[in-house]
C-alpha cells in the first residue's frame, strides 16, 4: 500500500506544502475546479511526483466522504493539507460560512476517521481570525465542538448576526483554529496530529483578487506598515507546513501558527492599530 497525501484545494499554498512532504508518496489533488487540479498535477508530475486528481465540494458531506473513501482506496493516508476556501471578495457571507467553516469541519470529521497512525493534517486558516474581537467562552466552545451538520444553525451564524463577507470570513477562520484545537483530541486517539496555519497576505491568486478588489488599499497599507514590510510567499508557508507535518513537529498538535509578517502585531500595538486602541493605550 502506498502512503497518500491528500491536498484539498490545489492552489499555490497547497502545492507548496505538497512539494515539501509529497516526495515518494502518492499526492491526491482535490479541487472544486478539476481543471485547476489537473493544471497543478501537471506541474507536480513534471517535477517527479506521483499525482492523481479528483473533484471535491467541501461544502457537501457526500463529496467530502467520497474523497476520503477514494483516498483510503489509494493507500494509507499519512497527510492531509486542507487549503480550500473562498475570500471576502470572492463570495457572499453564506457561501463563506458553508465553504470555509462547515467545509473544514466536514474535512476534519471525515479524515479524522481514516488518517493513519503517525499521520498529520494542516488546515490553512488566516490572520483575519486573529483580528476579530474576542468571542465568549460559550461561542468558542460552540464553534469548536458543535457537530458539523448543526454548525451553520448556530444563532451566532445567522444572517442577522453575520451581515458582511469580512465578518463571515473572520468567524470562519477563528472557527477553524478552534475546531482544530478540539479535533486534536480525537485525532490523537488515532496517533495523528492536526494544526492550523494562519497566513497573512501571501502572494497567491486569491490574494491578488483581494489586492485588486475594494479592500485593496487597506491590504496594501497593511503590508507597508507591517514589521516585515512585504507580502509572504507560498514557499514560506510550505516551510511551516513541512515542519508541522514532519518528524520535527511530532510534539505539535492542536496549535495555530500565525505567520503574517507582523501585521497582527502592528494591528494591536503598532501603526495599524485602530484609533480607539491607540487612545486606550
Amino acid at each position: 500500500m502506498k502512503n497518500v497525501i491528500v491536498v484539498i484545494g490545489a492552489g499555490s499554498i497547497g502545492q507548496a506544502i505538497a512539494r515539501r512532504v509529497g516526495a515518494g508518496r502518492h499526492v491526491l489533488l482535490a479541487d472544486l475546479d478539476t481543471g485547476h487540479a489537473d493544471a497543478a498535477a501537471r506541474v507536480l508530475d513534471e517535477a517527479g511526483f506521483e499525482v492523481s486528481t479528483t473533484a471535491v465540494d467541501v461544502s457537501s458531506r457526500a463529496s467530502v466522504e467520497a474523497l476520503a473513501a477514494l483516498a483510503t482506496g489509494l493507500g494509507d493516508i499519512v497527510g492531509v493539507i486542507h487549503a480550500a476556501g473562498v475570500s471576502p471578495t470572492q463570495a457572499a457571507p453564506a457561501t463563506i460560512l458553508a465553504v470555509d467553516l462547515y467545509g473544514t469541519a466536514l474535512v476534519l470529521e471525515a479524515f479524522g476517521m481514516v488518517i493513519a497512525r503517525g499521520g498529520s493534517c494542516v488546515v490553512i486558516a488566516s490572520q483575519s481570525g486573529h483580528r476579530m474581537g474576542a468571542l465568549t467562552a460559550e461561542q468558542d466552545r460552540a464553534l469548536a465542538t458543535t457537530p458539523a451538520d448543526a454548525l451553520l444553525a448556530l444563532p451566532m451564524l445567522q444572517p442577522g448576526q453575520v451581515t458582511d463577507a469580512l465578518h463571515a470570513y473572520q468567524l470562519s477562520k477563528r472557527g477553524n483554529s478552534l475546531r482544530v484545537k478540539a479535533e486534536a483530541v480525537r485525532w490523537g486517539k488515532r496517533g495523528a496530529r492536526v494544526n492550523t496555519i494562519s497566513p497573512g497576505i501571501i502572494m497567491t491568486p486569491l490574494a491578488k483578487d483581494e489586492l485588486s478588489g475594494p479592500r485593496g488599499p487597506g491590504y496594501r497599507r497593511m503590508l507597508e506598515l507591517s514589521p516585515a514590510g512585504r507580502a509572504g510567499t507560498p514557499d514560506e508557508v510550505g516551510a511551516v507546513g513541512a515542519l508541522l507535518m514532519g518528524p520535527d513537529g511530532a510534539f505539535i498538535t492542536g496549535s495555530d501558527f500565525l505567520m503574517d509578517g507582523g501585521v497582527t502585531a502592528s494591528y494591536f500595538y503598532g501603526e495599524l492599530a485602530p484609533p480607539q486602541a491607540t487612545a486606550a493605550a
